[in-house]
């Protein structure tokens, strides 16, 4: 999508995948493994370390915020932050419906 699709007036619903995994990770998470949160809540299985420090990537994604060091405004990564288990996540926005 281009970045004018993907900064908008509404919310949007953010689908977190799993693209790379190394350890043993307590709830299990594997490669391709989906997660959606919503401005109703969380589907999906998601471990308390990787929830607590992607929530406001999460939020600002959902709300529009711009980051300019993205080329691609749709998508963005993070890691979570244990270090022994190390988890990289794809957040996107995607629509509600």
């Amino acid at each position: 999508m281009a970045e004018s699709e993907c900064i908008r007036e509404t919310p949007w619903s953010v689908k977190i995948r799993v693209i790379k995994q190394k350890g043993s990770c307590v709830v299990g998470h594997e490669v391709d493994d989906e997660i959606f949160i919503t401005d109703s809540g969380v589907e999906g299985k998601i471990c308390i370390s990787l929830l607590y420090s992607v929530l406001p990537k999460v939020y600002a994604m959902m709300y529009n915020a711009r980051f300019p060091w993205l080329q691609n405004q749709c998508k963005a990564t993070h890691a979570c932050p244990d270090a022994h288990n190390p988890l990289v996540v794809e957040l996107t926005r995607i629509d509600s419906d």
